[in-house]
């Protein structure tokens, strides 16, 4: 069982998050205002927020980013829900570190389905003894199966998608990945205008695991190379 926040003001919407919630086999606390999320999640850490974008006090953009700055919070996967369906506000959201992103109207179906797909990203189950399941460059050591990351045996903080885009740089390190590209195959998602979504989570992983600094080649108007060869060891 999950333990979800939804932070949602409309009193119909979140009863129906919670009650769909609920019937999945989650537990699901509800605030409605964006002020009261981050202390309701250092008071209970959740699983995964349901965010809505439009809130009193504080909008779902801000709020998504003050749990982005917390190191205690940094990693809990954030689900964007809104009214608002331009492209801008979608992206917007995944720049500031969202997870994963869904339009009102929605189905109750669909939203469920999507909350299952982000706790397995997070959540998985441990390695048996023997059982490898793991993915290194140089000191960086990805635990796929335990869905962790260690910098020289300390553990680092990623979310979601930074842990998502780390592997798919490891798994295609020497090949020229396009943003395109990179947004498709790790965020499920297609844009084909200017966004920052990419260049944003490539900073925060640069920022989060140094040695990267000089490992991830940008290549001008087009994405991203990891080199090939391991960087030393710290």
């Amino acid at each position: 069982m999950a333990r979800i926040l939804v932070v949602e003001d409309h009193a119909d919407i979140a009863e129906l998050l919670t009650h769909s919630l609920q019937k999945a086999g989650h537990a699901a606390t509800v605030v409605t205002t964006g002020t009261e999320a981050v202390p309701q999640l250092r008071r209970a850490p959740a699983d995964l927020v349901i965010l809505d974008l439009m809130l009193p006090g504080m909008d779902g953009l801000v709020v998504c980013q003050a749990i982005r700055q917390d190191p205690a919070l940094s990693a809990t996967p954030i689900l964007m829900l809104t009214a608002r369906g331009e492209e801008s506000d979608r992206v917007r959201g995944l720049e500031l570190g969202a997870d994963d992103y869904v339009t009102k109207p929605f189905s109750p179906k669909e939203l469920v389905a999507r909350v299952a797909a982000l706790l397995r990203r997070v959540h998985r189950p441990a390695a048996t003894p023997g059982d490898e399941g793991l993915l290194r460059y140089g000191p960086i050591t990805i635990d796929i199966a335990r869905h962790t990351v260690s910098l020289g045996g300390e553990i680092v903080h990623l979310t979601a998608k930074e842990f998502l885009l780390l592997r798919y740089l490891i798994e295609h390190r020497g090949r020229v990945l396009s943003r395109d590209l990179l947004l498709t195959d790790v965020w499920s998602y297609q844009y084909t205008g200017g966004t920052r979504t990419v260049d944003v989570h490539v900073r925060r992983l640069r920022e989060k695991l140094p040695i990267l600094g000089s490992a991830i080649h940008t290549i001008k108007q087009f994405g991203y190379k990891l080199d090939e060869r391991d960087p030393g060891t710290v």
